[in-house]
């Protein structure tokens, strides 16, 4: 699905859109933190939490990674770490996103991009801690202001949001369409384009009646329900959705969850797979210019020349750069932007990780991308091609090409072309947008 707005002026803005609504990339400042003298912690609020990037800017925590990320709180289902699926399983997991999103507002935070895989399980086991990633949207929340800018990933903004006028209820809505997707394995408002999205979403209507739905028990139903409430007033809190009883009671049920749910939530992240190895050929093929400034932080930090950035490095670069993150938040980024696990940073992963996302998905950077995976320059992506790609960044096997094959090939000829490449790519699913 993501980046109070003004009007852009700046040349990487871009005009229009759909329904009126047009892109700008320009950053957001963020703002002095309010005071709480008198209030108490929530409790049992254990978040690593990374802060608002202010100037100079530090890494932020956002991958693109060639290998596939197993510890994403969908992707701990898509990868079968659980024999099955159960209510109690997504309520687990619920209940530590929504956990996140009540100590940000009790630290007069409001995240403004919530979705799945801004969330990371640090390992496959089944008590494994979530940790919160990118906070490139956030905001401190100032008492009394409205924001009107529209910001987020496609499928999880608010309906206020798209009505420029909200607070951090949003997200709490962003939560409740990731427990959407938890229970039934497809967002709740869907569409083939963000206008299509983002009318579904103003409409409000919340499908309870396809599979697997008439299972699911009528508890979870109600706190989706609530968490879902179009009007940000009549919607549930985060305090108040941890003391739900299908949270805080134990009332979501161990019976797995209809199997086809997983095979839904598998092809619903299939299409990553494609589009982040796709973004690392970006990274890996930007000029001089484009990455102008981000070499020259890369270098550095690489004190002792290697090519690569250390845990130690990362800290101390970071430091140097005014960064007051704590050990535990300097390690997080370096998780996040490690992509291949071998414990070091290489230039195309910090690229990767560091490069603002319109400009990776510029027409020319979009054009090198597919001519990669279309070897023999036939116009087309076939599932050969894709095969040998997958393969060779070890992200997939059969059934991940036909998922992405059924999700891009729009045209139902078997093969991928650059106009269908391009609306994977530019889709509202995965990438953060600023709206205009």
């Amino acid at each position: 699905m993501g980046q109070c707005c003004s009007r852009a002026t700046s040349p990487d803005s871009v005009q229009g859109g759909a329904n009126g609504y047009g892109y700008s990339h320009q950053p957001k400042q963020a703002q002095t933190p309010p005071s709480y003298n008198n209030a108490q912690p929530p409790p049992q609020a254990e978040v690593r939490y990374t802060p608002p990037a202010m100037n100079p800017p530090v890494v932020p925590p956002v991958v693109a990674p060639s290998k596939p990320m197993p510890d994403t709180i969908l992707g701990k289902q898509y990868e079968d770490v659980r024999s099955v699926y159960s209510e109690r399983a997504a309520a687990t997991i619920c209940r530590g996103v929504v956990n996140v999103v009540n100590v940000c507002h009790f630290m007069g935070v409001m995240h403004r991009d919530l979705k799945p895989e801004n969330f990371l399980l640090a390992t496959k086991d089944e008590n494994a801690v979530l940790k919160a990633t990118d906070f490139g949207l956030s905001v401190f929340i100032e008492e009394g202001k409205m924001y009107r800018d529209i910001v987020g990933s496609a499928y999880y903004v608010a309906p206020e949001v798209l009505r420029r006028n909200y607070g951090k209820e949003i997200d709490v809505w962003s939560a409740g369409v990731i427990l959407y997707i938890l229970l039934s394995g497809v967002p709740p408002f869907w569409a083939e384009t963000e206008k299509g999205i983002f009318d579904a979403i103003l409409q409000g209507e919340i499908d309870f009646e396809s599979q697997p739905w008439p299972s699911i028990s009528e508890s979870a139903k109600d706190l989706v329900r609530k968490m879902l409430a179009q009007d940000p007033k009549k919607r549930i809190s985060s305090a108040q959705v941890l003391q739900h009883p299908w949270l805080r009671e134990g009332e979501a049920s161990d019976k797995p969850i209809d199997s086809a749910v997983l095979s839904r939530m598998k092809q619903f992240r299939a299409m990553n797979k494609l589009k982040k190895m796709a973004l690392k050929v970006i990274a890996s093929n930007l000029n001089e210019e484009e990455i102008k400034g981000l070499k020259q932080m890369f270098m550095n930090m690489d004190t002792d020349n290697s090519g690569t950035i250390t845990y130690e490095e990362l800290k101390a670069g970071l430091a140097k750069l005014g960064s007051k993150l704590s050990e535990a938040e300097v390690k997080q980024l370096m998780d996040a932007a490690d992509v291949d696990g071998n414990g070091s940073i290489d230039y195309v992963e910090f690229i990767t990780a560091t490069m603002h996302r319109h400009k990776l998905e510029r027409d020319e950077h979009l054009f090198k991308a597919f001519q990669y995976f279309d070897k023999d320059n036939s116009g087309f992506i076939t599932r050969d091609e894709l095969e040998t790609a997958l393969i060779e960044h070890e992200m997939g096997d059969a059934d991940t090409i036909k998922d992405i094959i059924s999700e891009v090939d729009t045209d139902n000829d078997g093969r991928i072309n650059y106009e269908e490449f391009c609306a994977m790519m530019r889709g509202g699913m995965q990438q953060p947008i600023r709206l205009k």
